[in-house]
């Protein structure tokens, strides 16, 4: 029997979306050309494979099995077929699915993207949440090009690049009436705090840096992205604990302060992440450098 090669792709992005319409935007196709698409994926293979649900479509167990020889398959095709193509950025056009954590996407991203406008307008990106695990941003399957972050214990199949560090600073209200150029350990602990709850790694290792230095911190208010921050803070008495690189852009705000944290809170690393099957994808390797040289940039003070 014949069969189609994109039918692997729909199988991975229906098994890392678990979404009919996800898996077509993902794809870049209409949900009716990814319903016949799967269709005749379960006449080949001979199973429901999916099998739809309240909150989504659940694999079957065929579908399980199949799903890491499918990656395997289509990492081997993409290793041995983009490894042998030419990449022009000026002329290329090609969508990137990227997974990058709250502190990427506001920090490195727009530049990256500025970049891209410039050296390889063609070139456009899909930004996904990173989430709390990274079989949930795709990268493990393949399905999303890149995960930028904190990646600790990547599994085999994942390549693993560091990007920068960053530290940890404070930020206030510029006319705080306790605070001038600098907070204290008694300061900072009975100041109330604004706290940010990224879905990713960042918080936990916010507060092992406070547990290590025994610093208390009462939390007031926490929010799920860094522009909430600055409006808090900019109307109450209230601290809050950033990335210095987020405090750098903040810094432009007459109305905040950036005073170093009491105590060294050391620093977190900046990963970026991809499947091996990208290794020799010549576009893919070119936005790879592209961020490399980006992160480079911002990180030097």
């Amino acid at each position: 029997m014949k069969y189609d090669l994109n039918l692997l792709r729909t199988f991975m992005a229906l098994m890392e979306e678990r979404n009919v319409t996800r898996a077509a935007e993902k794809l870049g196709i209409t949900q009716p050309a990814l319903s016949n698409a799967l269709a005749r994926l379960r006449i080949l293979l001979r199973d429901p494979l999916f099998i739809r649900e309240r909150y989504g479509m659940q694999p079957t167990d065929k579908a399980q099995e199949l799903a890491p020889l499918i990656a395997d398959t289509l990492a081997i095709l993409d290793d041995m077929i983009l490894g042998q193509q030419e990449f022009d950025p000026k002329r290329a056009e090609r969508l990137f699915t990227i997974a990058p954590n709250s502190f990427v996407e506001f920090v490195l991203m727009p530049a990256v993207v500025a970049r891209l406008r410039v050296e390889a307008p063609g070139i456009k990106l899909r930004l996904t949440p990173y989430g709390t695990d990274l079989a949930e941003t795709g990268v493990i399957s393949g399905t999303t090009a890149l995960v930028m972050g904190r990646i600790p214990d990547p599994p085999d199949n994942l390549v693993v690049q560091h990007l920068m560090d960053d530290g940890l600073a404070c930020i206030v209200r510029a006319d705080h009436p306790e605070i001038g150029n600098s907070i204290s350990r008694e300061q900072y602990e009975r100041l109330k705090h604004v706290n940010m709850l990224p879905p990713g790694r960042l918080r936990v290792g916010l507060f092992q840096a406070l547990e290590r230095q025994a610093l208390r911190r009462e939390v007031a208010v926490s929010v799920t992205h860094f522009l909430a921050i600055p409006e808090l803070i900019a109307v109450t008495d209230y601290c809050s604990t950033l990335p210095t690189l987020i405090c750098r852009r903040l810094a432009h705000d007459p109305r905040l302060k950036i005073v170093p944290s009491p105590v060294d809170l050391g620093t977190f690393p900046v990963d970026m992440a991809w499947h091996v099957r990208y290794r020799h994808d010549p576009a893919h390797r070119w936005l790879r450098e592209l961020i490399g040289d980006v992160a480079r940039q911002i990180a030097t003070p």
